[in-house]
């Protein structure tokens, strides 16, 4: 497996990847929610991140991150392909090679927030809100240095 770039013209290929990983990830959001953050994902979120992804044998996308400020923004797998170290892979590249040691976690996602601090992240603050406005909690991570 290695890193690529993400073209413009695949944006909807990763909302519809960012769709599928949040329905089988984040189990605590509504429908609404879901719907809510899509556009704003196609026509915002992804042109003010640096993209990465992964891709399959037949050069589909099946995971991608998002990095703006040294901050991990977005690190989302497929789930046909959760658990393989695409994750992982995007991870280490954004530290080494992106500079990220921060990411913000939803709270109630208590699989990513396992996958970060085994990846050596640690809690340095807590928002009772997300960015948008929104009743779920945002605890705030950073990379461990020692």
């Amino acid at each position: 497996m290695k890193i690529d770039f993400i073209n413009k013209s695949e944006y909807k290929e990763v909302v519809n990847l960012w769709e599928a990983s949040v329905r089988a990830t984040h189990h605590f959001l509504k429908d609404d929610d879901i719907e809510y953050f899509k556009p704003l994902i196609l026509n915002s979120y992804l042109d003010a991140v640096e993209l990465r992804c992964v891709r399959n044998h037949e050069s589909t996308i099946i995971g991608f991150s998002g990095v703006a400020e040294h901050n991990l923004e977005m690190l989302f797998i497929h789930p046909d392909y959760r658990g393989k170290g695409i994750g992982k892979l995007l991870l280490n590249y954004s530290i080494e090679n992106l500079g990220v040691f921060k990411v913000d976690v939803n709270e109630q996602n208590g699989q990513a927030l396992d996958f970060y601090k085994y990846s050596g992240f640690e809690i340095v603050g807590r928002s009772e809100l997300d960015s948008s406005g929104k009743p779920y909690p945002i605890l705030h991570m950073e990379l461990n240095k020692s």
